[in-house]
């Protein structure tokens, strides 16, 4: 394996180095339905905290989330304006948004509370987008931001009144903390390799979840472009998977072509999930999965 510092080509790489057993016997049709947060979602595919895609395709914001809508699947959304986040949420998706670790906290108090007024299904906050690559405090679109303190998250959650999920947490000290302020779930997630060299949001679950002791879900973000990929991190004990970049393309092709790659996966999943005798999402398994001597 080529040696690199590319952390999408890391994960990429090892997904692919991580290989199943066939379980046949007794086996029988899989059932995907996930419960979180008092709802049943059809898929534990989800969407990923996207924005501004209007660059991609015209009112592409309000298109990726009719698909999940029509998917039946958790809608996460990132930065844009309280308008664009009102239109999100007319789609009838349910919807959580991601908000940036603000400099001024009255801003992240202020979205939040807007959030939560029109109806999101959750809000959140992503961590990683604290600092520059140059060591200073990150300014993302001429906005600037702050690292947050675990007792500032904590004042956040509790702003929220809704279920707080924090993106961005790829060890398990930070999800400790994570889980000492109060929220609700955590993503695992390099944000497509802001640090070099990261490793693999999948590598780093089993570590996250004995830190947090199963008590919150754990989401993987990062890379996930199949129904394989799926089943790899559900097996390794994540609650649910983000698929932002995958589904991208098809935005201009509209809602149905973003609905309809999710519905792929998610049968892409249940065909892995029958073949290894897995019967429901609770069932998952780690030892189905047999790892190359690469990583």
């Amino acid at each position: 394996m080529e040696l690199t510092s590319n952390s999408d080509i890391i994960t990429r790489q090892y997904f692919d180095s991580l290989l199943l057993e066939s379980r046949y016997l007794d086996s029988v049709l899989p059932d995907t339905k996930m419960e979180l947060f008092g709802h049943t979602f059809d898929t534990p595919v989800m969407t990923a905290a996207l924005s501004h895609l209007d660059n991609t395709a015209k009112n592409g914001m309000v298109i990726y989330a009719e698909g999940a809508k029509k998917s039946n699947a958790l809608h996460f959304v990132g930065m844009g304006s309280d308008e664009e986040l009102e239109r999100i949420i007319a789609t009838g998706a349910k919807t959580v948004k991601i908000i940036k670790p603000h400099a001024d906290n009255n801003e992240v108090l202020k979205k939040i509370e807007h959030a939560v007024s029109k109806g999101c299904f959750a809000v959140g906050m992503d961590i990683d987008h604290s600092f520059s690559g140059s060591g200073e405090y990150d300014n993302v679109l001429g906005l600037p931001m702050k690292s947050k303190t675990t007792e500032e998250l904590k004042g956040f959650v509790e702003a929220a009144k809704v279920p707080f999920i924090v993106k961005g947490v790829l060890s398990p000290i930070d999800a400790k903390k994570c889980l000492k302020a109060g929220a609700a779930a955590i993503i695992v997630s390099h944000h497509h390799g802001i640090l070099p060299s990261s490793v693999p949001p999948l590598k780093m679950v089993p570590e996250i979840l004995k830190a947090v002791g199963n008590k919150i879900p754990v989401f993987i973000d990062c890379g996930i472009e199949s129904g394989l990929d799926v089943y790899k991190c559900l097996a390794m004990g994540a609650t649910a998977v983000s698929v932002g970049r995958h589904l991208m393309p098809l935005l201009k092709k509209g809602s149905d072509a973003v609905s309809e790659r999710i519905n792929q996966m998610n049968a892409e999943l249940k065909g892995i999930m029958a073949k290894t005798g897995i019967k429901d999402l609770k069932s998952m398994d780690p030892t189905v999965i047999h790892p190359m001597i690469l990583f």
